[in-house]
């Protein structure tokens, strides 16, 4: 769930920035507003783990890196600071100029959804991260049944949709060589538990 820090305040990048540096929480930044993000469900941390643990394992060795919950991503042309569920980089992380804790070169990004958050991740969010040069594909989880959805780069704006939604599929990525089946992916998720 993401919440309003304050109500009509707007903060510089930098201002966030300071904040963020000392807080116990986590917040987002959408151009002058800083966003409280609260803490995930049971569900969306063993789908997190699930997906970027397999996603992890099946590179290594390769020239890619994974990343998760916690890792800052800067999306200049929209001055958004957000923490993707899960980010993988391929080669070298890229940070932003002057800072040591904040990516800018995600090529591939998995949200995994809530009904608080899932219509901003599908929209607002989406259309951010397209934004990013090197960003190729997106998969968003669905945490109360199984369903994935996956959008994948096939040349400047133009985007391929494919849907997941039975036990017996396969996610398989477009940008990696990586495979997951759902009933991996959703191992030991309790779908009748609220979120």
């Amino acid at each position: 769930m993401i919440v309003p820090v304050q109500e009509q305040q707007f903060y510089t990048p930098d201002e966030y920035l300071e904040q963020e540096i000392n807080s116990k929480e986590r917040h987002e930044y959408v151009d002058g507003e800083i966003i409280l993000i609260t803490g995930g469900t049971p569900n969306h941390n063993k789908i997190a783990l699930n997906f970027s643990g397999s996603l992890n394992f099946s590179l290594r060795r390769q020239p890619y890196q994974v990343f998760m919950t916690d890792q800052r991503l800067w999306i200049p042309n929209r001055r958004i600071y957000t923490y993707p569920d899960i980010m993988g980089v391929q080669g070298e992380v890229q940070l932003q100029t002057g800072r040591r804790d904040t990516i800018t070169n995600p090529m591939i990004i998995a949200e995994v959804l809530s009904e608080s958050t899932q219509a901003y991740d599908r929209d607002k969010k989406f259309k951010a991260y397209r934004t990013i040069p090197t960003f190729q594909e997106y998969v968003l989880i669905d945490q109360s049944a199984m369903h994935v959805e996956q959008y994948c780069k096939t040349e400047p704006k133009k985007w391929t949709f494919i849907e997941y939604d039975d036990e017996d599929a396969v996610l398989s990525l477009n940008s990696v060589a990586f495979e997951i089946s759902l009933v991996d992916l959703y191992n030991k998720v309790e779908f009748n538990l609220e979120d």
